[in-house]
């Protein structure tokens, strides 16, 4: 295989470079998880179809790969300035239920969402109310460390005692200052500052506060994936991933915490963001209800890995356009390449690895160039329609592009297959199936054939035999 490295664009940096871990043959990576108030919309959903693709180029590569997820559960407000409501506090008080139970529900959703998009389990997934002490403990440190101050609102951080706060985002704090203030908290020293403990406001009666050093109340947003990728990844790591929204606020305050209470720099090696899913002219999110969900997808016929193919036909760094029509021509192009493969799952044949290399090595130098997502389906659509391979050599270069795109090419099946249906050809099938147990394989052969000459192609599958017409 070629020699090059993995390049992957960092956002610290704003620069593409070859990606080198804190530890040979080890990755660990933090990505930002959901919010759980409301169902995941595919926006959301295409940052962890990222954070997945990312995972899979790096098994790709040989490495071990510890990868974290969190659940925020609690302190992420309305307003990203440290303003507004909790989010699960609101939507509990709006449904009258318990905010546990519908972070729970929500979690759960979400959960089953990435798993029918095939993104593999993170190794850790972690819930920001579990993590209460390891939340308090950061505040606690970088309160020795003079960063923090009181307001009646809460503990924050003071962003002037940390010269580097604007570099991450390319922040103008100058300009910030003498504009509008962050969320427009009373006391705040610096637009910038963020609540890293927040008070329960007097006279309100919230469901999720808990004891600390400085009164009860609840943490602030950022200092959950600081708390928590400590605990799991330790005090320096290699990946954080989010959406290009994380910037400005949440990453960059992530930063500040974190570089300051460890006394570390650069806290992450390499920063991985996505960018926004399009809809009707704006980036979809709940808080304009301009979204649509995976099942809503699903109700309109759309497999889930259909709109995985759609996400690949971007590139992470992109923004992508959603319409039902573009996902509805993914769609098809999806079956397309299931059809292909349902021919070739079964050929028999030698395979020869250096007629194979040419198309192998092209597959990975475009995963290999920042994650390169179409050009890599560009190279697997030219793997089906390489005819100077055989189908077994075209099938191995496809089943191992597979392990990257994700996307069950070893066991999809096309809409038109899955919905056909005749009772004569089910009971050949079935006949055939009976011969094939008690070996009776004379009479296998006989029904196969004869089927072939109808124009039915079968497979056999550890399901059990399926069929489609050619």
């Amino acid at each position: 295989m070629s020699g090059e490295a993995l390049v992957l664009y960092d956002t610290r940096t704003r620069r593409k470079r070859p990606f080198l871990p804190l530890e040979p043959g080890r990755v660990r990576i933090y990505t930002c998880g959901p919010t759980v108030y409301a169902p995941p919309h595919l926006g959301n959903l295409r940052s962890y179809l990222f954070a997945d693709l990312l995972k899979r180029a790096l098994l790709f590569e040989g490495y071990a790969v510890q990868h974290v997820i969190n659940i925020t559960d609690v302190g992420h407000l309305t307003d990203d300035g440290d303003a507004g409501e909790d989010k699960l506090e609101r939507a509990a008080a709006q449904s009258g239920r318990r905010a546990a139970e519908i972070a729970e529900q929500y979690t759960a959703q979400w959960l089953r969402d990435c798993e029918r998009l095939g993104c593999l389990p993170p190794e850790v997934l972690c819930k920001a109310t579990d993590h209460i002490p390891e939340q308090v403990e950061l505040v606690r440190l970088l309160e020795a460390k003079g960063y923090t101050y009181r307001i009646a609102d809460g503990i924050y951080f003071d962003t002037s005692k940390f010269p580097r706060y604007g570099e991450f985002a390319r922040l103008d704090l100058a300009g910030q200052a003498a504009g509008a203030r962050i969320g427009d908290v009373a006391g705040k020293r610096q637009p910038a500052d963020f609540a890293l403990w927040k008070f329960a406001p007097p006279g309100a009666h919230r469901q999720q506060e808990w004891d600390s050093p400085w009164g009860r109340g609840f943490p602030g947003w950022h200092v959950e994936c600081s708390a928590m990728a400590e605990k799991y990844l330790g005090r320096r790591f290699d990946i954080h991933t989010g959406g290009v929204d994380h910037i400005a606020v949440h990453h960059s305050n992530e930063v500040a915490q974190s570089e300051c209470a460890w006394d570390v720099h650069p806290w992450v090696g390499c920063w991985l963001h996505n960018e926004f899913l399009d809809l009707r002219g704006e980036k979809m999110a709940k808080s304009t209800g301009n979204l649509a969900v995976l099942d809503d997808l699903v109700a309109r016929g759309v497999p889930p890995l259909a709109f995985r193919y759609f996400f690949l036909q971007a590139h992470y760094r992109q923004q992508q356009t959603y319409t039902d029509e573009a996902v509805d021509a993914a769609a098809t192009g999806y079956d397309r390449l299931l059809g292909a493969c349902t021919e070739l799952r079964e050929a028999a044949g030698e395979v020869d690895a250096e007629r194979t290399l040419p198309l192998r090595e092209r597959f990975r130098s475009a995963v290999r160039d920042d994650l390169n997502a179409p050009r890599a389906l560009a190279v697997a659509w030219e793997v089906v329609r390489a005819s100077g391979l055989g189908a077994a050599e075209r099938w191995t270069v496809l089943r191992e592009a597979d392990a990257v795109l994700g996307l069950d090419l070893a066991g999809g099946v096309p809409r038109a297959a899955k919905v056909e249906s005749d009772p004569r050809i089910d009971a050949l099938v079935a006949e055939r199936e009976a011969a094939r147990e008690r070996r009776d394989f004379a009479t296998a052969d006989r029904i196969r054939r004869q089927l072939v000459e109808e124009g039915v192609v079968l497979e056999d599958t550890p399901q059990g035999s399926r069929w489609r017409r050619s």
